[in-house]
């Protein structure tokens, strides 16, 4: 989710408490939308407040870590460095519950003389800026300098007077009464949480799904259901949480689920108490905030290593699922074949008896209960060389249908094979799991590897030397249940780690990991089978799903056919069960 006003305040809140009379030490960039400015605090402790308006996450917060600038400085870091080392915090200031934060400072000029400045951080998604204001309010400059091409709102451009643009009629919730809420957002024909959130500033949809809720009513329901009574009872409900926030009663908290991290607010949740999420409380907005998002960033980084691999798998599928059309097309015309090698067999059968310059040889089918069939002729051929036409005819049909049913099934193994490497990325955690992928691309064909003459060694000491390790989970009964990350590793603990007797789990057919539980026993315990059917299905194509349909045996029952590409097994005996994809309850080990 998004910052939403009530965030900010606690964040503003924070730092009010923290930076006040403090002075601005250093002032980095490093990133184009990042600033890290480290500020000597009033108690003589240094902080470090890290402020972004990138688009996808703009944030606010303090931190303790440091990250790496260009050695040249860009040039809104070297202005803001001209006008504010050793300036003097002076207010920190939230307009409203605006998704803004105002920072004023006092500074002294060439002269001698103080003057004051404003930052001004806009945390509103792909319109987030840093703008750097002078005592008029008018802009110095900005972060992200925006004209008129790009915005018909507002421009912020140097010498541009800096107001806050009234694009929605949305009211204030610190100074909103039930008259105004009534008649004003009750009113609006649509579902009553998004009636709160579009006409209240600083209110996010979880927030106003949650005074839904604290007020036992449905969200999605439309606001003509509500009467006198619900209306203010709703209104109660929403006036007892902006009063928290007026008083700064704040409780950061991140709310996780199987997954991850899915929700965090500065006020508690109550509609995710009962709902079987973990809820991760912390002591400052800021620590919520760098620990919500680092875990985001960390996906995103991910995600971004990725993208060309996943790009070239993606077009790699697409290629071959048209080849795979296309063959399969070519195969449905080559039916044909058998009715050629009829045609064939009856004139060699009745074709002595025809006229001179036949065009067609009615005769009885005796491959079909003795019907009657028409077989066209060329009139100017004999019966034996019409015949001989139509058996050349079903041999090369007959050889087409031969070589493509090969074909086919090696385009089917091609593409099976992509989408379990496609899977793979899906679920890979670091870059030495995208260095084990890209190596078995490399090892394929689909990328291009540097010429080495001694090539199967150095593949061949590449794997044993990658750092990418199989997931480790421990099961509820306390056995070991390892997960593979890519086809080398499902090879690796289906014919290495596993023994005979140890059982043996994949999602059925379709791409996905192995798991292995080492038991070594013929009997499973109910709950690590459970356990072990759901690491199963969440590591599978189908983890999107209510439930996936499971196959498991013991190992012993596992072949691995000759020359097949990695990860690929058959079996004969085995069970299959249903599993539902929530594995937050099993503990992994790391």
């Amino acid at each position: 989710m998004a910052l939403d006003g009530i965030v900010i305040s606690n964040i503003v809140y924070e730092l009010k408490n923290t930076l006040l009379g403090g002075r601005v030490n250093k002032i980095a960039q490093p990133e184009k939308d990042e600033l890290l400015i480290t500020i000597k605090g009033p108690d003589r402790g240094s902080y470090k407040l890290f402020l972004s308006a990138g688009a996808g996450m703009p944030l606010i917060y303090l931190t303790e870590k440091t990250k790496a600038s260009p050695l040249t400085a860009p040039n809104f870091c070297m202005l803001l460095r001209k006008h504010l080392n050793n300036s003097k915090i002076l207010d920190i200031s939230q307009p409203g519950l605006e998704r803004i934060v105002s920072i004023k400072l006092e500074h002294m000029d060439e002269l001698g003389d103080l003057k004051i400045k404003y930052l001004i951080i806009e945390l509103m998604g792909k319109h987030s800026n840093i703008i750097f204001c002078d005592d008029t309010m008018t802009i110095i400059d900005s972060i992200k300098r925006v004209n008129q091409f790009m915005s018909s709102i507002r421009e912020v451009l140097p010498g541009r007077e800096y107001f806050i643009p009234e694009t929605t009629k949305k009211l204030d919730p610190l100074n909103i009464n039930y008259s105004l809420f009534l008649s004003n957002i009750l009113a609006m024909p649509q579902p009553i949480g998004k009636a709160i959130y579009k006409g209240i500033t600083g209110i996010s949809p979880l927030i106003a799904n949650e005074i839904c809720y604290r007020a036992s009513i449905d969200a999605g329901e439309s606001t003509s259901i509500l009467n006198e009574d619900t209306g203010f009872h709703l209104y109660r409900n929403f006036d007892r949480l902006i009063q928290n926030v007026k008083d700064n009663e704040f409780s950061p908290h991140i709310i996780i689920g199987e997954r991850g991290p899915v929700e965090f607010s500065s006020i508690p949740l109550k509609s995710y108490l009962k709902t079987g999420y973990e809820i991760k409380n912390f002591s400052t907005a800021s620590a919520m905030l760098e620990s919500y998002y680092a875990r985001k960033n960390a996906a995103s980084r991910m995600h971004q290593k990725s993208a060309d691999l996943r790009k070239l798998v993606a077009n790699a599928i697409e290629r071959s699922s048209k080849k795979y059309d296309l063959q399969l097309k070519q195969l449905e015309d080559t039916e044909k074949k058998d009715k050629y090698k009829v045609y064939g067999e009856l004139i060699t059968s009745f074709g002595y008896g025809l006229e001179p310059n036949s065009k067609e040889l009615i005769a009885e089918n005796y491959h079909n209960n003795n019907e009657e069939i028409r077989i066209p002729l060329d009139p100017t051929m004999t019966p034996m060389e019409n015949a001989k036409k139509y058996f050349e005819r079903y041999n090369k049909l007959k050889r087409t249908f031969e070589a493509l049913s090969s074909l086919i099934q090696e385009t089917k193994d091609e593409i099976n094979h992509l989408e379990s490497i496609q899977s793979s990325l899906e679920i890979a955690r670091d870059e030495d799991d995208l260095a084990e992928l890209k190596h078995e691309l490399m090892e394929y064909g689909y990328i291009k590897r540097k010429f080495n003459s001694g090539k199967t060694k150095t593949r061949d000491k590449s794997r044993k030397s990658s750092k990418s390790k199989p997931f480790h989970y421990i099961s509820s009964d306390g056995y070991h249940m390892y997960v593979g990350k890519n086809n080398y590793q499902n090879e690796d603990l289906t014919f290495k780690l596993a023994d005979g007797g140890d059982w043996w789990f994949h999602a059925k057919n379709i791409p996905g990991s192995h798991v292995i539980v080492k038991t070594g026993q013929d009997d499973l315990a109910d709950k690590t089978f459970e356990e072990a059917t759901r690491l199963a299905a969440y590591y599978s194509k189908g983890k999107d799903a209510d439930k996936v349909e499971i196959d498991y045996t013991q190992r012993k029952n596992i072949k691995k056919p000759s020359g097949s590409k990695p990860g690929f097994v058959i079996y004969n005996t085995y069970y299959s069960t249903m599993a539902d994809t929530d594995i937050s309850d099993i503990k992994e080990i790391i």
